[in-house]
C-alpha cells in the first residue's frame, strides 16, 4: 500500500467535521487555479458582494444539506 492509500484510508475514517477540516487545510496549500479570464473568479465576488449585502439570502447549513438530499432523491 502506498503512503498515498494509507493517507487517504485513515483521513477516511475521520468524522465528517475532522475530514472537512483537512480537506480545507490540504485546499489552502495549493497555488489558485481560478483566473478572472474564466469568469469563475468574478461569479465568486458578486456573490460574495450579495452575501455581503444581505445576509439572509443566504441557505444555512440545515437548508444547503436539505436541499442537496432532495436533489439526490429526484
Amino acid at each position: 500500500m502506498t503512503r498515498l492509500q494509507e493517507l487517504e484510508l485513515q483521513a477516511g475514517k475521520l468524522p465528517e467535521s475532522e475530514r472537512a477540516a483537512l480537506v480545507t487545510r490540504l485546499l489552502a496549500t495549493l497555488p489558485p487555479v481560478l483566473t478572472d479570464a474564466d469568469g469563475g473568479v468574478a461569479e465568486a465576488r458578486r456573490r460574495d458582494a450579495d452575501l455581503t449585502a444581505d445576509p439572509s439570502s443566504g441557505l444555512s447549513e440545515t437548508q444547503f444539506r436539505a436541499a442537496i438530499a432532495a436533489s439526490r432523491k429526484r
